[in-house]
């Protein structure tokens, strides 16, 4: 599973480690799934593990840089995605022997909950990596200390439940972030950086069965049925985008390649000829392009890890801290 780094300005615990958390993410989640599996292979009583729809998430601050940060997610059933779920992946060397990650003293636990008794490994994986999502989400979005509030469209959103289920461990991904340059904050689209190169991805998923006729012009147009529309040209958000990304890695002496996706996964692109270095993903070949992306086996390296870093050193953040939201709560109770 991708792991995702920013959402747009919500808090990123990310940002405060990017040594510690890429590994801790893994280990976390590796621990989860083998003893889920265990249990379920051993044929245990699982009646405790009951479906609630509610979400309880408590979090405990101790001394000496230790927390206990327990969560509890619970999930009805999703919807059926078109990745394939028996192959759960689990990294066990997630970065490369020129980075050393110390060990942690946090801890952190994720307690999935059994929906309906699955009848295969199969069910098994898709109740956990789907609980999971969730759990990342949140994961994504706070910090010991603070938390953003999350808009609840982002637990529907099939591009990024896709791109997190789909893609193995070493990817970092940057949903939307915004960033601040030189004091103007800046939203880009979706960012993925994979060990070796930085990858831009401009989506155009308004209607299923859409065509769009590309050209060099300002607008392109849109065809769904005999309806004609206008949209912007997406590589003019690719260009902006490279172009950002590309003097923040120069200020950094940042060397990462930087390539350039126009993805829609349930239309299809009409473009004579082909720009420069932009690449079109449709529905004829995003199966093809997916696969190549998931067959990314380097773990994590040093220049990637720097990459993510200069992004998130020039990220704008709205959030609240805990405190003040529990002495809210508090004082509403009482």
């Amino acid at each position: 599973m991708a792991q995702l780094v920013k959402l747009q300005d919500y808090i990123s615990r990310y940002q405060i480690d990017l040594a510690r958390y890429p590994t801790q993410f893994v280990r976390l989640k590796k621990n989860q799934w083998e003893r889920i599996k265990r249990q379920w292979e051993l044929g245990e009583d699982i009646s405790e593990w009951q479906h609630v729809d509610n979400e309880a998430e408590t979090d405990v601050f101790e001394e000496k840089e230790r927390f206990s940060f327990l969560k509890k997610i619970f999930a009805g059933r999703q919807k059926e995605i078109v990745e394939d779920v028996e192959q759960l992946e689990i990294s066990t060397e997630l970065v490369s022997d020129e980075d050393t990650i110390p060990e942690e003293e946090t801890t952190l636990t994720f307690e999935p909950k059994i929906v309906y008794a699955p009848q295969s490994i199969h069910e098994l994986k898709r109740m956990f990596i789907d609980q999971f999502f969730h759990f990342q989400i949140k994961w994504a979005s706070s910090t010991l200390r603070e938390k953003s509030y999350v808009d609840p469209r982002f637990m529907r959103d099939s591009l990024l439940r896709m791109l997190l289920q789909t893609l193995p461990d070493n990817y970092l991904l940057f949903y939307y972030p915004i960033l601040q340059i030189r004091k103007a904050p800046i939203e880009l689209d979706v960012v993925l950086m994979s060990p070796t190169e930085c990858i831009c991805i401009t989506v155009l998923e308004a209607e299923n069965q859409a065509v769009y006729v590309g050209g060099s012009d300002r607008f392109w147009l849109k065809k769904v049925g005999t309806k004609d529309a206008k949209v912007l040209n997406p590589t003019i958000n690719l260009g902006r985008m490279e172009s950002v990304l590309t003097q923040l890695f120069k200020q950094d002496h940042i060397n990462m390649p930087i390539r350039k996706v126009i993805l829609t996964r349930n239309g299809y692109f009409d473009y004579p000829g082909s720009p420069f270095g932009v690449r079109f993903v449709d529905r004829r070949n995003y199966g093809e392009w997916i696969e190549q992306l998931r067959k990314v086996s380097s773990p994590m390296k040093h220049m990637q890890i720097r990459a993510a870093q200069t992004i998130l050193n020039n990220v704008q953040t709205t959030s609240f801290n805990r405190d003040i939201w529990q002495q809210t709560n508090h004082s509403a109770e009482d």
